[in-house]
Order: structure tokens, then sequence, then C-alpha cells
């Protein structure tokens, strides 16, 4: 059995490139939401020095100088085009392991007599014939070492054809030792510090290590790391978890004093956070809400109240939710302070199935079907159509994030289509 790890190119940018090729060979760079910082590059932005997490602002000059294309994210494009690759991986094998938006590990099982080479080579060239995205392809014995032939794939492409097989024990070794500590899947960046400390420099190093040391330096998921790249499968498809955190905040482009305009913000915030809930097939038992006073303005008189309210039972109805919220936030509200952000946090996660019964407290049972009309009526004709009574129904527009650069949503929105005109 072999495990194989697909990850597309600079994914953002070249999401961007396939519906303007003109952009091929430009420095590219994806800003976070609001525009704040830069969270994607391309190779050529990469080369100019610009790092992750660069302010835009700061930036700026550079930006000019270079003629570097500065978009706003575009999740509902980047979406898409993930699950139009993800769909046509699910072609090369029945075993497939969504790890992100860009990337997906795939389990070869009983493929003992392919060329795993020009097999993956055939997934990169209908990745990128179907949806114009490139994608690097590493097969090995384990996912760890897949993940190390896949960063050979992409960092030799001209040699590899985009594709990189592990498969001696000679090419391990090769491999572990051309790759820096730092760069090995799992090998956070206190462990690489620490690790360069003891001089262990590469993936090889990190297997000569004692099995003693690793767990108890490093629990026992790094023992399973380090068995993962001596090439004893440790790590296999684990069932996907819940987040046990969901939260959803946002910092408001003015500051605020009113009450109703905050109510309002925390419905929506409710509403947005029960609806991510569902969708993962989890209730909640516990709400928080906070607010925040700018903090870059010392000036003025800093308030940052939390508070949680226990549900008393588990839910995942938007209006249940957002009766705790509203609670909440009616008990840390004081006049006189100016909010800059606030925001909604669910916790006490569980599966929706496995509901513990309270015989004095409850959902009301109409809740869960209503809720599925709207997830459902919503997923169809569009987000906010239909909302809760407290959000206002113009704020979203007074208070969409700024996304001065986005481009257009091609492949979700019959107005963004892309046209064409011929002679």
């Amino acid at each position: 059995m072999m495990f194989g790890l697909i990850d597309c190119n600079n994914f953002y940018a070249s999401c961007q490139r396939v519906f303007d090729p003109s952009l091929e060979g430009r420095p590219i760079v994806v800003l976070s939401n609001n525009d704040g910082c830069v969270i994607a590059r391309s190779q050529e932005a990469k080369q100019l020095g610009i790092p992750m997490a660069a302010p835009a602002f700061m930036y700026d000059k550079l930006f000019k100088e270079h003629n570097v294309k500065v978009f706003s994210s575009n999740y509902a494009l980047y979406g898409d085009m993930s699950n139009r690759v993800m769909s046509i991986l699910g072609e090369f094998t029945p075993d497939i392991q969504v790890y992100s938006i860009d990337e997906a590990f795939l389990k070869f099982n009983g493929f003992t007599n392919f060329d795993l080479t020009q097999y993956g080579r055939s997934i990169h060239t209908k990745v990128k014939k179907c949806t114009g995205i490139p994608v690097s392809v590493g097969i090995a014995p384990t996912k760890a070492l897949a993940k190390v032939a896949n960063r050979i794939a992409k960092n030799y492409a001209d040699i590899t054809g985009n594709a990189y097989v592990i498969e001696t024990e000679e090419q391990r070794v090769k491999a572990l030792k051309w790759i820096d500590i730092g760069d090995v899947w799992g090998i956070g960046r206190q462990h690489a510090k620490r690790l360069a400390e003891m001089k262990v420099r590469s993936g090889y190093d990190f297997t000569q290590l004692p099995d003693e040391w690793v767990q108890n330096n490093m629990s026992v998921v790094g023992l399973r790391l380090k068995h993962d790249l001596e090439g004893k499968p440790t790590l296999g498809f684990e069932e996907e978890h819940p987040n046990k955190n969901i939260s959803t905040t946002r910092a408001f482009r003015h500051m605020t004093r009113d009450i109703n305009f905050l109510r309002e913000r925390v419905s929506t915030f409710a509403f947005t956070a029960a609806e991510r809930l569902r969708s993962q097939n989890s209730d909640c038992s516990l709400v928080t809400v906070f607010l925040e006073t700018n903090r870059f303005k010392p000036e003025l008189a800093p308030y940052n109240p939390v508070l949680t309210m226990p549900t008393n039972f588990a839910t995942g109805s938007a209006f249940e939710i957002n009766k705790f919220a509203q609670q909440a936030l009616r008990l840390i509200f004081k006049p006189g302070f100016d909010y800059k952000k606030a925001g909604v946090i669910l916790s006490g996660i569980t599966a929706n199935t496995s509901r513990q019964l309270n015989m004095f407290h409850g959902e009301d049972p109409r809740h869960s079907h209503i809720m599925q009309t709207i997830d459902s009526i919503n997923s169809k004709i569009g987000y906010t159509k239909i909302m809760l009574a407290a959000q206002e129904l113009d704020q979203e527009d007074k208070w969409k994030m700024r996304r001065e650069w986005r481009s257009a949503r091609y492949t979700t929105r019959w107005d963004e289509i892309p046209e064409v005109f011929c002679r």
C-alpha cells in the first residue's frame, strides 16, 4: 500500500490565473479579510521577499514598484475550484482524505503492478487540463514520506514531471537527508528550534534519535511521526473530527457605543456560528460573547468583557443560540465605552446524534426542521436570504468586509460568469 499527497501549487494565485492568463509570470498576492495582510503568494511574489502575514499597507510601495497584482480574498471561487480538484482526484482512487482546501491524501491499495510515477504524472495532467490548477504529486509508503516526496516533486518539477515516488530504502534515506528539519510535516517551530540546537538538521537526523527521547520530549505524536518517516505506516486515514470551538468575530469599521448596533451584530454572529455548527452535524452547550475596545488607542478607557452562558441542553438552533448570546450581551455591556470588536464563540460541542436529554429544559422540536429548511434555502439561493428577525436586513451591506480587489466569483455566480469575445 502507498500513500499519495496531492498539493495545488500556489493555489489562490493559480485560481486567479485560470481566469486571467495574462497573470502568468506576474507576482500575485492575496490578502486576508478586510484586505489586512498577505495570506497567499505566487512563486514570483515569494522571490521578491514578500513574507506571509505581511501588512498590506507596509508593502504598498513594493507592490507598485514590482507590478505586483493584489487580490482580495475570494473564498467562493477558491472553495469551488477546490471541490473541482478533489472531485477529479476521487477518480484515481476511492480512498481520499481532503486535508485542506489545496491538499489531499490518496491511498493506493492494490496498485502493486502500477507505474506510480506515471500514474502521478497522469494525475497532474488531468487536474491541470480539467481545472487549470497545477498540482504536485508525492507518493510513498507513509503519509509523512508522501509529504517529503511532494516537496521534492514541487522543487524539482522540471526533473520529476511534477510527480515523485519514494519506493526504495535508498530513496527514503536520500530524501530525508535532503529535507530540512523545519520543513518536515508535523515539526513545529519550537520543536525545530530545539532540534536544531541538538544538531538535528534534517529529517534523517530526526529518525536517528532514540524512540524514548522523542516520546518524552515530543509526546506520542512525535513518536508516530518518527516511525512514519522510518517507513512504518503509523499515521492512517483518521476520521474527520468536528471543531471543538466555533467562533464568529469581526472588528467594526468604526468604534461604537450603540447597544442596538451591538445587538444586531451579535445576532448575526450567532446565526453564522450556528450555521457552521450544523454543517458539521454538531450541537453546542456553551455560548460565549465578548466585546473589545480599541487596543491600539491606549488613550481610550479599556474594557474587554467575556461571558459564557450554559444552554442547559445541547442545541444547534440559531434561535436558542442567539437567545443566550443576547442574554450574555446584556450582562457585559456597559455604556460609555467605545467598542471596536465583538464575537460569539460556541463550545461544549458534541455530535447532534447523541444528545443528552434534560427533563426540565430542551430545544423546541420544531427548531430542527426549521433550521434544516433555512440551511437548504440559503445554500441554494444565497447566504442571508433567510435571517433572524433581530438581524437588520441592510446591515450586511453596510458592514461588508473590505474587499477592494476581489475578483469575480466566476464559477458560482451567473452574473459574474466569464465572458468570451469572439470576432
